[in-house]
């Protein structure tokens, strides 16, 4: 049987897991804008021009998602600290870590696409 202690050191490893991912993502988000700053100087064709703004807006929509992620990775991470420090029995919801792991599959996906559009949209107007 596991313990309650091996459970949420299990919990942490995965926090700290994803808490890395979305800090490297931020990191990518940030080379990609200054990508599309440097661009805005470059586009000539208003259709290049329009697929800017969509890359502009569809970057800032993943940092607002990022920032909801981490955020709330940070607060569960927070419940379990709390938790052994006061060594109280941890009741963990289950269902609310299996959320965090489907948002960082879906977070994955989504960005993994993005990223994907952007390599695809930055060949066809830029080399």
């Amino acid at each position: 049987m596991v313990s309650t202690n091996e459970k949420v050191e299990a919990l942490h490893f995965e926090h700290r897991l994803w808490t890395n991912e979305l800090k490297f993502f931020a990191d990518e988000l940030k080379i990609y804008e200054h990508r599309l700053e440097e661009l805005t100087q470059k586009v000539l064709e208003r259709e290049a021009l329009q697929q800017l703004e969509h890359f502009q807006n569809q970057f800032i929509r993943q940092k607002e998602v990022l920032d909801t992620l981490m955020h709330d990775i940070n607060a569960h991470e927070h419940r379990l600290t709390v938790a052994m420090k006061n060594e109280t029995a941890f009741e963990e919801d289950p269902s609310y870590h299996r959320s965090l792991s489907s948002q960082m599959e879906s977070y994955r996906s989504i960005y993994a696409d993005l990223k994907k559009e952007f390599m695809v949209y930055l060949s066809k107007y830029y080399h």
